[in-house]
């Protein structure tokens, strides 16, 4: 798992010269209405058909036929018959770069790849301080950005090395406002024992990876608020009797899939539902990352030209390592097989998933990698209602914010994507994005285009 993070601190330095559409040049209005459109509203299984959309201020003020309700002479109308309104997507697996000596250039063009991609939420797994201050800066509006979570500063093995430091970091994070703890690799068993307790003590909850000495079925009963990238259920399933070397597990428990007992699965998935822990798979990053498929065939797809030359070459470093003298494509295979039949027992046993690709990180372009997510999701055998579930209403009943988005509902945030055809027949539709709305600014399809155009053409002078 040491690829993650030191990949990802590369990644979040790359200097970028990006600079977002003013504010002041989206179009938005006191009342906007979507005319005649088909509504995903996430608080069931039915599609409402001919509807017109009412927004005042950023929330959603009246549903109903196209015949009843009449936007004022002055509201900012979106025609929209035979396309399809739903919530926006939320990416709980995100990064978000740090302002640096050049200024915010890549912040804002990270911010605007992920609502390109049509994501409204994300979740910052990698916290600084500086994040705390451009929370509030979306927050007020003065930014465009999707909504904003984010976590602490990494906690980790050269972090917190004893307890009293675990101790003092978890109060002062928690002080700070930061939303949660993220958790990363070497913490050991007693260091965390202390962070567990004492994030109990301030009200503070934890996410994120699973520490080799802390095993995932500690994890789960120490009720990890979620666990991202299924960590630790590969090394969950290899008994005591095959005595591995737990240091020795690889990406995420790769080097342990021929000694993974799938029998087990069932046992430790009743345990996850029954702890109330919520799982984002980041299943995604694992297939593309693990599987036979080269860096080359991968990073022949058209949104890799809004990554930076340096970033790409990164990526195509990490499967290079990765595919060293000791890979074997069938060991590739066989392990995204058991990642996919542990997702799927955990959707069929009621786990609480969240949709996350871990983006950016390896090949994973922010926005657009939640499009490989859901279709990774769908390959596991996850229903496509789900899918969106996981994006859209979960996100909101994790964070105690039920019905305040997430869902197309009179009284919630309007923030929303239009789509040209319906997820829930093909859940590949998420990619046919006519727009978003977000902060009271309509993102025409034709203005986003525009601005991926120029952030592309950047690159290729580079």
């Amino acid at each position: 798992m040491k690829y993650c993070t030191s990949l990802l601190y590369l990644l979040l330095l790359s200097i970028q010269t990006y600079s977002q559409p003013a504010l002041s040049d989206l179009p938005t209005a006191e009342e906007i209405a979507f005319v005649n459109v088909n509504v995903l509203s996430m608080t069931g299984e039915q599609v409402l058909m001919n509807q017109t959309v009412l927004i005042k201020n950023g929330k959603i003020v009246q549903i109903g036929a196209a015949k009843s309700v009449k936007p004022s002479k002055n509201a900012l109308k979106i025609k929209a018959k035979g396309k399809y309104l739903m919530p926006g997507l939320s990416e709980m697996h995100a990064h978000i770069p740090v302002a640096d000596s050049t200024g915010d250039a890549n912040v804002r063009e990270t911010l605007f790849l992920y609502l390109a991609g049509g994501v409204t939420t994300i979740r910052g797994m990698l916290g600084n301080p500086y994040h705390l201050k451009l929370k509030q800066q979306v927050a007020k509006n003065e930014i465009l950005s999707p909504r904003m979570y984010t976590s602490s500063p990494s906690l980790n093995g050269n972090s917190i090395k004893t307890p009293e430091e675990a101790r003092t970091k978890v109060t002062q994070y928690q002080k700070d406002g930061y939303d949660f703890l993220k958790i990363h690799p070497g913490i050991q068993l007693p260091v965390f024992e202390e962070l567990v307790k004492t994030a109990r003590q301030v009200g503070i909850p934890f996410s994120g990876h699973v520490p080799i000495a802390v095993g995932v079925r500690r994890a789960i009963d120490f009720k990890y608020a979620s666990i991202d990238h299924i960590d630790g259920y590969v090394e969950g399933l290899v008994s005591l009797s095959a005595k591995v070397d737990s240091s020795a597990n690889g990406l995420f428990g790769v080097n342990f899939t021929d000694f993974a007992d799938t029998k087990m699965i069932p046992e430790l998935v009743a345990k996850t539902k029954a702890a109330g822990v919520w799982i984002v798979p980041t299943q995604a990053l694992l297939e593309r990352w693990t599987s036979p498929l080269t860096g080359d065939q991968i990073m022949s797809e058209p949104e890799m030209a809004y990554m930076s030359p340096s970033v790409r070459y990164q990526w195509r470093g990490a499967k290079a390592q990765l595919f060293g003298a000791n890979y074997k494509p069938e060991t590739g295979k066989k392990f995204i097989d058991i990642r996919r039949q542990l997702l799927k027992n955990m959707h069929e046993a009621g786990v609480g998933l969240l949709l996350g690709s871990d983006a950016p990180q390896v090949f994973n372009v922010p926005g657009f990698s939640i499009r490989h997510e859901a279709k990774a999701m769908a390959n596991a055998g996850i229903p496509n209602a789900e899918i969106l579930k996981s994006g859209t209403v979960n996100p909101a009943i994790f964070f105690g914010q039920e019905g305040e988005f997430g869902v197309v509902k009179v009284g919630a945030a309007a923030e929303l994507i239009l789509l040209d055809a319906n997820p829930l027949t093909n859940i590949d539709n998420i990619k046919l994005l006519n727009g978003v709305l977000i902060q009271g600014r309509w993102l025409s399809k034709k203005m986003i285009a525009e601005e991926l155009t120029k952030i592309a053409k950047k690159y290729e002078q580079d």
